[in-house]
């Protein structure tokens, strides 16, 4: 077998260190997995709530989406396939397409960038003068008995891997865990991490927060003391 130039070969060692590490359930101390637990679903990227960030957000009612295809590329194929995937990645959460006619607690708007801030400020916010930071957004509406819609806004025409990312995180970030952490390497809650899936870290989170124990409302000191097993629990569930 002929040898590769060194170029070439120096070009795939590159390319292969700069994709993101596939971890396994397993690869993870329960310590990492409440840190993570913690440092996301207690908090909030953008802090527009007062007493909200810190207490737990999670739908009870279930998740019905709605798809709002405003681009001029086609995205619904992909995200029907990534929304299909939710009731089995998190067994706890009863999340589908609404039917026609159906109300939606949980609506997705796929835009081009040049539709960005109108759809914002008109679909999501109702208010000519709102904000519309980040390459996308999620909006969630959340009281003391638990969240009662999401609108998420998913940029389609800057390419593959923004798009993919921007609907991952988005629609997770709408189903309770809202803040970002620039230490959480195996997420896509970190906007420094190149992760453009759902992995097996946050499909950990995901599980802990959607375990029947952990309820809305709560504070982080009342689930101190249940996050052990509930990491324990919800690692097992994640093939």
């Amino acid at each position: 077998m002929p040898l590769l130039p060194t170029a070439i070969m120096l070009f795939m060692v590159g390319l292969l260190a700069a994709l993101p590490a596939r971890a396994g359930p397993e690869s993870f101390t329960a310590e990492e997995l409440i840190e993570g637990f913690n440092n996301t679903v207690f908090g909030l990227e953008y802090r527009a709530w007062s007493w909200q960030p810190y207490l737990v957000k999670k739908y009870v009612t279930p998740v019905r989406f709605r798809i709002h295809s405003l681009s001029r590329r086609n995205r619904t194929a992909a995200i029907e396939s990534f929304l299909a995937e939710l009731p089995r990645k998190i067994p706890a959460l009863d999340a589908r397409l609404a039917a026609p006619g159906e109300e939606a607690n949980f609506n997705i708007f796929v835009v081009d960038r040049a539709g960005y801030l109108a759809t914002v400020r008109g679909e999501i916010y109702a208010d000519e003068t709102a904000e519309a930071p980040g390459r996308c957004l999620v909006r969630v509406e959340s009281g003391r008995k638990g969240i009662t819609g999401s609108s998420a806004v998913i940029v389609s025409d800057e390419g593959e891997f923004l798009f993919r990312r921007c609907l991952v995180e988005e629609v997770l970030q709408g189903l309770g865990p809202m803040n970002d952490d620039p230490r959480l390497t195996h997420s896509v809650f970190n906007d420094t991490s190149r992760h453009s899936r759902f992995t097996a870290f946050d499909q950990i989170l995901l599980n802990m927060l959607y375990d029947p124990r952990v309820r809305p409302g709560m504070t982080r000191s009342e689930l101190e003391p249940l996050l052990p097993v509930i990491a324990r629990d919800a690692r097992r569930r994640v093939q």
